[in-house]
């Protein structure tokens, strides 16, 4: 296919996936323009510094020499930290940063050969109402090379993935300006490349103390626009997720064979809004949602967080260049080999940095989501929906959403007023559609949607 209609199909598509509005009397606006401020406010310029700095270590490699000041993910770490704090400062201490320290055995690790502590560092931006909801943007501190086991040997992982940390520190600096009601958690993990094992420890953390985390955005490599495919694209990237339903029990497992929801698990809603908002204020860019964990084969930081029950994606670009993934240094049949910052596009990590930032706010300043969503219409001329509200006092409404069932993103919604718990749409086949509900806050900021997961009975 040529690439001028290829391009042009991709736009075609993903106009035609933003939703029908159909505005009701009470409805609260649809655009804040803070969140576009938000979105656009990225830096280039701060983003190539940072990753210079990180490239400058010499190596990430998570075996690599922690005493230095100059070298090895230690000092990378805590430079890191050293950032976090400094961004803090800058806004009266309104970020808790934090290092989680794990120790990782030796044994029955194919990528760990000596006991190991990974070590990940967070900060904090406390939410003024729900400080124990959080929205998590993450990037990963290592990197490595040919041999998944060379600690020694030069490693810049420019864009594998200084890119994804760097964006998290400018997101550390540009919502530092801002408060919001449910809590942002930006995170460097470590230990991604030798077995997700910073992501399993802070998932862990997450789940043993009570946290309720909205969603986690893994940014793992966003700074490459020349493919391994010939393309050069500097608008379009992919949200990978899965339908996370691990910890399915048999009784969902049913609910899922006889009234589907195969794809709409709450990383595939998490998915979607990133989708939703990235055409709302950033609709130069272009998203693709790819229905899948990771890569083909393959997997990253969301993966853990998944695993213990919370919705989490992958953003990243699109068109990959391998030849400059874990790869030695080196130049064979003309072919330059490395993830050397000379290949990084600073702007372009700086318009996926907004994505994220866009979606990070508008969660942030969103209501709780509803506790569970009814659905009855089997053999009637109609959906009737009811769902418990988390809270009301924030809410304005909500907005039942509705689309066909073979549809990749929502189509339609009708606008429900806040102090109804239940709706019956009808002239309609509830057979043909998938549905679930959002909460909406008085400015208009909405939560993830939730698909039912309860049959009304007559």
């Amino acid at each position: 296919m040529p690439r001028i209609l290829y391009f042009s199909l991709l736009v075609f598509f993903s106009l035609s996936l933003k939703p029908k509005v159909t505005f009701a009397q009470g409805e609260p606006p649809a655009f804040d323009t803070r969140i576009s401020d938000i979105a656009h406010a990225p830096r280039a310029d701060r983003i190539e510094k940072d990753i210079k700095k990180l490239v400058s270590f010499g190596t990430r490699h998570t075996l690599s020499d922690t005493t230095s000041t100059t070298r090895g993910i230690g000092a990378a770490r805590r430079w890191i930290k050293a950032e976090f704090n400094r961004i803090s400062a800058s806004c009266g201490g309104c970020l808790e940063v934090y290092e989680q320290r794990t120790l990782v055995p030796s044994e029955n690790n194919r990528r760990i050969d000596t006991p190991t502590v990974v070590v990940n560092v967070y900060a904090v931006l406390r939410g003024t109402k729900r400080p124990n909801n959080y929205v998590v943007m993450s990037g990963d501190i290592d990197s490595r090379i040919s041999d998944p086991m060379n600690r020694t040997d030069d490693s810049p992982g420019a864009n594998d993935n200084a890119s994804g940390m760097a964006g998290v520190l400018e997101a550390a600096r540009v919502l530092s300006a801002y408060r919001f009601e449910n809590s942002i958690l930006l995170a460097g993990l470590s230990g991604e490349e030798q077995g997700l094992f910073g992501g399993k420890a802070l998932a862990e953390k997450a789940k043993e103390e009570g946290w309720n985390i909205i969603g986690i955005l893994n940014n793992d490599m966003i700074g490459n626009i020349h493919g391994i495919d010939g393309v050069i694209d500097n608008r379009t990237f992919r949200i990978f997720s899965e339908p996370n339903f691990q910890d399915a029990n048999e009784r969902l497992l049913t609910w899922r064979r006889y009234y589907g929801g195969e794809v709409d698990g709450s990383s595939r809603q998490l998915a979607r809004y990133v989708h939703r908002i990235t055409k709302q204020y950033m609709p130069e860019m272009n998203p693709m949602m790819i229905y899948r964990l990771d890569r083909f084969g393959r997997g990253g930081h969301h993966k853990p967080f998944n695993d213990a029950g919370f919705a989490g994606v992958r953003i990243m670009e699109a068109h990959e260049q391998y030849e400059r993934q874990h790869q030695d240094l080196r130049t064979e049949n003309g072919i330059a080999y490395g993830d050397v910052i000379e290949w990084v596009d600073f702007d372009y990590a700086a318009k996926l940095t907004g994505v994220n930032l866009a979606t990070l706010a508008s969660l942030a300043w969103a209501p709780e989501v509803v506790q569970r969503v009814d659905i009855g219409g089997t053999v009637e001329p109609a959906a009737r929906l009811e769902w418990t509200p988390n809270e009301k006092s924030d809410v304005l409404g909500y907005k039942i959403y509705y689309r066909l069932t073979t549809e990749s993103q929502w189509t339609n919604y009708v606008w429900v007023s806040g102090d109804k718990n239940s709706h019956t749409m009808t002239g309609l086949v509830v057979d043909n559609f998938n549905f679930g509900v959002a909460a909406v806050s008085k400015l208009g900021h909405e939560s993830l949607v939730v698909f039912p997961s309860v049959v009304l009975r007559k």
